[in-house]
C-alpha cells in the first residue's frame, strides 16, 4: 500500500515539473508560441484562389482595366502595387478613397492587399523611421479602402553592422507597424525578398523578432527557398507566419510548383496565390494561359 502511494506521489510530482516545463519553453520561444496558434487566418479550409499583383503585369492598368482584365481571365484578387498608374496612394482624400471601395465593391474581383516599398534594415535610422511611418499611413489606407494586408519588405542585409543587430531592428519596426495594423483591422505582411535578407531561416529569425499577432510573411518562390530541389524544409519553417503567396513563372522548371502547391493544400492554406509576373503585350492572352497553368498545378497528383 505505501509502494502505491509513493508511486502516485512521485508520478504526480514527474507530470507537474513536465508541465512546468513545457510552460517555461512556451514562454521563451516565440517561434514554438506562434507555431503552436491557432489563429491564423490563412491556415485552414483550404481551397486557395488565383489572383495578381499590378507589378509588372498591370503597372499600366488603371482599376477599371485592372477590373476588367481580371474578371475577364478568372483572376479574382489583386495586390495594387505603390507608385503604379491606379495611383492609389496615402494622398488620396476620404472621398477618394471612398471611390477606389466602391469600384471593387460588387465585382469578382477582391481588393486584397497593398504592395509598398517600405522596409526596415537600413543603418541610418532616419530612414527606418520615415519607412515605419509610410508603412503606417498605408495601413490607415488599407483599412479605407477594405483591404486587408499592407505588403512590406526586406531588402538587404548590411555588412557594416552586425547581422544580429539589423533582424532585432527590423522586428521593432515591424512589431511597430503591426500595432498599428491590429488597431485598423490589417494585417502587415513581410515579402521574403532581398539580397542575403530573403534566405527563409533569417526571415524565421524576422519574424520570431517581430513576435506580433498581425505580422507575417508573404512567400515570394525564391530560388532560395530550394534544397536539393525542394522547397519542404523551407516551407516548413516559415509556415507559422505565412499570410499571403506571391508566385512567379510557373513554367520555369527551376522551382518544384507542383510540391509547393501540394504543401499549400495541405497546410489548408486558404487565400490567394498572386501572380507577379512580367508585362506582355497581350496581356489577356499571358493571362488566361496563367490560370490555365495554376489550374493544373492545384490538381492533385
Amino acid at each position: 500500500m505505501t509502494m502505491q502511494k509513493n508511486s502516485r506521489r512521485d508520478f504526480l510530482q514527474a507530470s507537474l515539473a513536465a508541465a512546468g516545463s513545457l510552460a517555461l519553453t512556451g514562454a521563451n520561444d516565440n517561434s514554438s508560441a506562434f507555431a503552436q496558434k491557432t489563429s491564423n487566418p490563412a491556415i485552414g479550409g483550404g481551397r486557395f484562389k488565383l489572383g495578381t499583383v499590378t507589378y509588372n503585369l498591370a503597372k499600366d492598368w488603371d482599376i477599371p482595366t485592372i477590373i476588367k482584365n481580371c474578371e475577364m481571365t478568372g483572376f479574382e484578387a489583386v495586390e495594387l502595387r505603390t507608385t503604379h498608374k491606379h495611383g492609389v496612394e496615402p494622398a488620396l482624400s476620404k472621398e477618394q478613397r471612398i471611390a477606389v471601395r466602391k469600384q471593387f465593391e460588387g465585382t469578382k474581383v477582391r481588393l486584397l492587399s497593398l504592395g509598398t516599398v517600405c522596409e526596415f534594415h537600413s543603418p541610418d535610422q532616419s530612414t527606418v523611421r520615415n519607412n515605419v511611418d509610410d508603412c503606417k499611413r498605408f495601413i490607415e489606407l488599407a483599412r479605407d479602402i477594405g483591404a486587408i494586408g499592407v505588403k512590406v519588405r526586406p531588402n538587404g542585409i548590411p555588412k557594416e553592422v552586425p547581422e544580429a543587430k539589423t533582424i532585432a531592428q527590423i522586428g521593432t519596426a515591424l512589431r511597430e507597424c503591426g500595432e498599428t495594423a491590429k488597431n485598423f483591422g490589417v494585417e502587415v505582411w513581410v515579402e521574403v525578398h532581398g539580397r542575403d535578407s530573403s534566405k527563409p531561416a533569417r526571415m524565421a529569425k524576422m519574424m520570431e523578432a517581430a513576435n506580433h499577432s498581425h505580422v507575417g510573411i508573404c512567400w515570394n518562390s525564391n530560388q532560395e527557398d530550394v534544397t536539393n530541389g525542394s522547397v519542404r524544409e523551407s516551407f516548413a519553417l516559415l509556415k507559422p507566419w505565412l499570410l499571403s503567396v506571391h508566385i512567379n513563372e510557373l513554367w520555369k522548371p527551376e522551382y518544384p510548383w507542383r510540391e509547393l502547391f501540394s504543401l499549400l493544400k495541405t497546410a489548408g492554406y486558404n487565400r490567394y496565390t498572386l501572380a507577379e509576373i512580367p508585362e506582355n503585350t497581350d496581356s489577356i492572352r499571358l493571362m488566361r494561359y496563367y490560370r490555365a497553368l495554376w489550374l493544373e498545378l492545384c490538381r492533385r497528383r
